[in-house]
């Protein structure tokens, strides 16, 4: 169970808002965060993560703190070992897909693994300049499951991405991520990227 309560105050184009979440995640299933553009989506995830600091809050994982601002806990993203895709998928520019995945995991039988699974088999030794939109969206998936991450977090993970390769990529990712015991926690502006996907929602507005 991931339980979470924080408190954040973010600028938007209205000036200074307050992002408040409060809200449980069973272990091991996968919830769309969804609400207005602005709204926090990712700002929420950050928190998570370790890259953002709330002003208040608390965030338990599977019963250990990570987080309580009143007791000054604040774990660090590596302590964390958060799997994260990001928007732009921060990828390593001079790395090939290969490496990528060996920075994320030391098991070439699962990185042959991954490969498989996002049809990247003959992309190995390619760069990210040399990979389209949705390969490198692949890729940046791909080496966020390579941590075999107890908590994944996706930011628009499937948006460049056709409807049939998001479908069969979906129906993989659910059997790897039930295998591995992870809770997912995605963002996505559209209901269609999700569907088959997730289990459950939460929606995100500003106060």
């Amino acid at each position: 169970m991931i339980e979470v309560k924080v408190s954040k105050k973010i600028k938007t184009y209205k000036g200074i808002s307050n992002l408040t979440v409060e809200h449980s995640f069973p272990q091991f299933s996968i919830t769309k965060v969804f609400g207005p553009s602005g709204a926090g989506k990712t700002t929420f995830l950050k928190i998570i993560a370790g890259l953002l600091k709330p002003e208040t809050g608390v965030l338990t994982v599977n019963g250990q703190t990570w987080l309580n601002t009143a007791e000054k806990i604040n774990w660090s993203p590596q302590e964390r070992r958060v799997g994260f895709v990001f928007q732009d998928y921060a990828l390593f520019p001079n790395m090939t897909v290969l490496q990528h995945l060996k920075y994320a995991t030391a098991d070439p039988a699962l990185i042959q693994r991954l490969l498989h699974l996002g049809q990247m088999d003959s992309f190995a030794d390619h760069r990210p300049a040399h990979l389209s939109g949705g390969q490198q969206q692949r890729l940046a998936i791909l080496r966020a499951l390579a941590l075999k991450p107890k908590l994944l977090l996706l930011d628009e993970a499937f948006s460049a991405l056709d409807d049939e390769l998001r479908e069969t990529l979906i129906a993989d990712l659910k059997s790897i991520l039930k295998e591995f015991g992870t809770t997912t926690i995605i963002v996505s502006h559209h209901a269609k990227e999700t569907e088959n996907f997730v289990e459950r929602s939460l929606k995100i507005e500003l106060e």
